[in-house]
């Protein structure tokens, strides 16, 4: 191993969490350190084929992960960006209730250390930074705001815009679904149909690279290296700080110093990375004193629905402009149980559809993608202690995820699909999502106020380690029932003000 020079920051993960640390400290006087696994991605025509995408799953990772020890290749992307490469511009805040103690039929959604008035602000700013468009005073859940919407939102193309008139006469409160778009005066989106589960090959998309990574590498004190996987934390002699990283780039391997350590490689690998560097001092794993890591394995409850018209095209290019939340926190009955959210998904095309439908014709997926309009359903995944993300003695990620809420999911699908009925869409089918998909992956590496049952402080540092932040949605204690990459950006920034202020020293 050759050491290679010493840092004052080392960032592990180059995507919301990893990429809103290095936006603050951009312009300090620390010298950072991005560490990215994965390339920069490719802008080429491959970006927007959906047999690219799709069918030859042309940027998914090569990992094999296990499920009780059967191999799966896991919804991963390792890029520059992250997920958010991927992401379908979702960008929502938790409601406020969310950072409360909530009831649900199989248990209780914890509440969190922070409430939600701590990360406002950083909402605010987190919404400006990634161009969110969106209105405000509209959903009926909307927590409360000190500001407005940067930009307004996407508008409904005509299909939509029916629907909308449909879901209101039933008494319904549609509204715009805030959307991370670089559109409008000045803007480049050309509304195509390449959004949502694509990458975009013109940067209209606001992804942690564009709109965090990019901007930080402008400082001269921030500096990124790709293609750089890391494979083990080494602490000092105590226990108590992290020194090195061991990390391997190509055939070559060597180590990484620094002062402080921030690790953003995503909720199942940042938990899988701490247990893998497991020592004499801490032989359960780095951060896990409290055995709370790798655990309560949270992802959301989640469904796709095709609502389909046998007699109309649907020619919408950009539908992701509405969701509902009217029975976010249930039907308002007395004793009603949370159910979930719905919005619009990406278009569906009949690639997208050969994997889950491969029984059919080709030209009858082809018929029920040109005539669908394509749903999400998402309902709130409980933390339980035995979903537990592990490392097996090979080194692969084994994951058992011990799934919670699913009758309430399904009384929330059936719901969806008589309100689709509603808007005039007599075929309603739906199919569930599994293990692999681990878009909204969190909660492996919860923080909270005790050192005994959580594995992190509210600001994100580790209880265990006096060097060690794990900035990525493995802090969070419950999975709420929307996106969560608006929450993370949000705390992602307050923590990289607080590393720039109070441990750099920086004003």
């Amino acid at each position: 191993m050759t050491d290679q020079q010493h840092y004052d920051v080392v960032i592990i993960g180059s995507g919301v969490g990893g990429g809103s640390v290095a936006y603050q400290l951009a312009g300090s006087n620390a010298n950072v350190l991005i560490l990215e696994r994965g390339p920069v991605l490719p802008r080429e025509a491959q970006n927007w084929d959906p047999e690219a995408v799709f069918c030859e799953e042309r940027y998914k990772c090569n990992d094999t992960w296990y499920s009780d020890g059967r191999p799966f290749r896991p919804g991963m992307f390792y890029f520059v960006g992250g997920h958010t490469k991927f992401y379908g511009t979702a960008m929502l805040r938790y409601r406020e209730k969310d950072f409360q103690e909530i009831e649900h039929e199989e248990g209780i959604s914890p509440a969190w250390p922070i409430q939600y008035a701590d990360l406002e602000p950083w909402y605010a700013k987190a919404e400006t930074l990634f161009g969110v468009r969106g209105q405000e005073g509209i959903d009926p859940t909307e927590p409360p705001r000190s500001t407005g919407y940067p930009f307004p939102p996407m508008p409904h193309e005509p299909v939509l815009l029916d629907i909308e008139k449909k879901l209101k006469s039933q008494g319904l409160k549609p509204f715009p679904m805030p959307s991370a778009v670089d559109y409008g005066s000045g803007g480049i989106c050309q509304r195509c149909e390449n959004c949502d589960a694509f990458p975009c090959k013109i940067d209209a998309k606001g992804d942690a690279e564009m709109k965090l990574v990019r901007p930080a590498l402008r400082s001269p004190n921030v500096e990124l290296r790709p293609g750089v996987c890391v494979e083990r934390l080494i602490t000092d002699d105590t226990g108590k700080r992290i020194v090195s990283v061991e990390v391997k780039e190509g055939d070559k391997q060597y180590t990484i110093h620094a002062d402080t350590f921030v690790l953003s490689a995503g909720a199942i690998n940042s938990a899988a990375l701490l247990l893998r560097s497991a020592n004499e001092s801490h032989p359960q794993g780095l951060a896990n004193s409290s055995d709370v890591v790798g655990r309560h394995y949270m992802t959301h409850n989640t469904s796709a629905i095709m609502a389909v018209h046998p007699f109309k095209i649907n020619n919408t290019h950009f539908p992701k402009t509405l969701a509902i939340h009217d029975f976010y926190f249930g039907d308002g009955k007395e004793g009603s149980e949370p159910l979930g959210g719905l919005q619009l998904l990406g278009k569906i095309r009949e690639p997208m559809l050969r994997g889950p439908l491969s029984y059919v014709p080709k030209f009858v997926r082809h018929a029920l993608a040109s005539r669908s309009v394509d749903w999400y359903a998402q309902s709130e995944d409980l933390p339980h202690p035995d979903s537990r993300i592990t490392v097996r003695p090979d080194g692969a990620i084994n994951m058992h995820w011990h799934r919670t809420n699913l009758p309430a999911h399904k009384r929330w699908v059936d719901k969806c699909k008589k309100i689709l009925r509603g808007t005039g869409y007599p075929i309603v089918l739906s199919e569930s999502f599994g293990t692999e998909v681990v878009s909204h992956q969190c909660g492996t590496i919860r923080f909270g106020n005790d050192p005994k049952t959580s594995a992190l402080d509210t600001n994100c540092k580790a209880w265990d380690h006096d060097n060690l932040y794990v900035v990525d949605t493995s802090f969070f204690p419950s999975s709420a029932a929307v996106n969560p990459a608006l929450t993370l950006a949000a705390q992602a920034l307050k923590v990289g003000h607080h590393l720039r202020t109070e441990v750099i020293g920086c004003d």
